[in-house]
């Protein structure tokens, strides 16, 4: 459970799920999940592109530091109409500027949102000066009010997710969960908030990279359930959402986020999704135990250039003519 990228769903509830009629119930709620968080990205900007780091921490009651468990970048693309969510494996073997190499979900346990900002800038030419983060407290409550999340079950991990999500609603703390209800088929089905977090959270039966596509899968599933909700729902919601959430988007910039991302959806309903490194690719990226840092992802230095494309250009990394080209490949040991 404390593993799962939570700060996904919830962001993207925020950012996608406020409409204007609700402006004056709003702006008094963000304002109370504010904190003063500032990094001067040395990234120029692109016209036209937005991205935010979404975040999940690790941490558990009395923790002061902590992990990020899970970290996506959300890119609002008004150039080209749509919204791309790219997956940061968490154990993608990083320069940490002030410390060594090592995982990158250590930059924040080192140095909080700023040093992460700046890894996540020098590693991959990325510039990022917002963040929404969420501990691991709200994803089962989220999806229960939303309905329940329809994702595909695969055959081979029914046990396992049967087995994640028993302990998951042993530690749901709602009254009106009911009986456990366990997962009986595998195919396209509508899971509940316990079922949901128990399929999100497996990685061991087959990767953490699936597990990533997983937690993506859950995200755009709630994402089309926000498109249609009614103003009256979604103060309920945010009572729900926003004690568990931090952010250093002021109320002005989430608004107006939240009103382009609206738009941009309007005419693309689309989510284009990524993950990095390009672990489909093993040219580029190799995963194993390395040094002292335990399992990392190594990925090849000149490949960041098919993550800028994908975010700042739209090229889909599939489609990226980089990958034909295997002679320059290094890999960052």
């Amino acid at each position: 459970m404390s593993n799962f990228k939570k700060a996904i769903i919830a962001l993207f509830i925020l950012l996608l799920g406020i409409p204007l009629a609700l402006f004056g119930y709003t702006w008094i709620k963000l304002n109370s999940i504010h904190v003063d968080s500032k990094y001067d990205s040395t990234i120029e900007k692109v016209d036209g592109i937005t991205n935010i780091l979404l975040t999940g921490i690790d941490a558990r009651p009395g923790e002061q530091a902590s992990r990020t468990d899970a970290m996506m970048i959300l890119t609002i693309d008004k150039n080209n109409n749509n919204i791309k969510l790219t997956s940061l494996a968490r154990d993608t073997y990083v320069e940490i500027p002030g410390r060594d190499k090592g995982k990158l979900n250590t930059a924040y346990f080192w140095g909080k949102e700023e040093l992460l900002f700046k890894t996540i800038e020098n590693e991959f030419g990325i510039g990022i000066d917002k963040f929404v983060q969420v501990d691991f407290s709200s994803l089962m409550d989220i999806i229960d009010i939303l309905g329940g999340v329809e994702v595909e079950i695969p055959h081979n991990l029914v046990t396992q997710i049967n087995n994640f999500a028993l302990a998951c609603y042993n530690n749901y703390n709602n009254p009106n969960k009911g009986e456990f209800k366990a997962i009986t088929t595998s195919g396209k089905q509508l899971l509940n908030g316990y079922q949901a977090l128990g399929f999100a959270s497996i990685r061991k039966e087959d990767s953490a990279i699936k597990r990533d596509a997983r937690q993506q899968e859950i995200l755009v599933s709630l994402s089309d359930k926000l498109k249609n909700l009614s103003a009256s729902e979604l103060p309920g919601l945010m009572n729900t959402l926003l004690p568990y959430v931090k952010t250093n988007l002021n109320v002005s910039e989430i608004l107006n986020i939240s009103t382009t991302a609206l738009g941009v959806l309007s005419k693309n309903s689309e989510v284009k999704q990524a993950e990095f490194p390009l672990v489909d690719y093993p040219e580029f990226t190799k995963g194993g135990i390395y040094k002292n840092a335990g399992w990392v992802w190594l990925y090849d230095l000149n490949s960041v250039v098919v993550l800028q494309d994908f975010i700042y250009k739209d090229v889909n990394m599939e489609d990226n003519i980089y990958l034909n080209d295997t002679s320059k490949v290094t890999l960052n040991y």
